[in-house]
């Protein structure tokens, strides 16, 4: 069983890595660099996707988390779950690790949840002085996720979250907005 799985595992990895590089179009063409360093003990735990652009690994996800937790090993462990349709759809979950890129203060992680050999790039390009929300993203513009610690914001604090996307030059017209259980 887990010999049929492994071929799965890398042609999957494969795949996200070529359409990171390759494919789909970036919303932000002068990605900056991340605005302030990150105090890992602070982000870690549960984060709430308020909006996304919309990925194939993400499709028809709604009520999705990502939970950051410290390993034994040093490394950071990430669970992200979603909700296939709605709110209360199946639970689908992904769980991978993280490590810290030196010198980025904190703000740029590498991620893998296909083992050692396929890491993507995630940096912490905003973030709220007391953590309550993060901009996320990478070098390429073709991902960004607005993360909250709350499940469900105000419009007015929502829109907030994405006027501070398109001032970085995020084209905010491609986010798609999350649906979470109400609270």
């Amino acid at each position: 069983m887990r010999r049929a799985a492994l071929p799965l595992a890398v042609t999957t990895a494969l795949a996200l890595t070529a359409a990171a590089c390759f494919g789909g179009p970036s919303g932000n063409k002068a990605v900056p660099q991340p605005a302030k360093p990150v105090a890992l003990g602070r982000y870690l735990g549960v984060w709430y996707e308020i909006a996304r652009y919309d990925q194939s690994f993400e499709v028809g996800c709604e009520a999705v988390t990502a939970e950051y937790s410290k390993r034994p090993d040093g490394l950071i462990g990430v669970k992200n779950t979603c909700r296939e349709g709605s709110p209360d759809g199946a639970e689908r979950v992904s769980e991978g690790k993280a490590k810290v890129v030196e010198g980025s203060d904190g703000a740029k992680l590498k991620v893998s949840f296909f083992g050692p050999f396929f890491f993507g790039n995630y940096w912490v390009l905003d973030r709220a002085e007391d953590y309550s929300w993060a901009i996320v993203g990478e070098g390429s513009g073709k991902f960004l996720w607005l993360l909250s610690r709350k499940a469900v914001l105000t419009e007015a604090e929502r829109d907030a979250l994405i006027g501070r996307a398109e001032a970085m030059g995020y084209d905010v017209k491609r986010l798609k907005i999350v649906r979470q259980p109400a609270a």
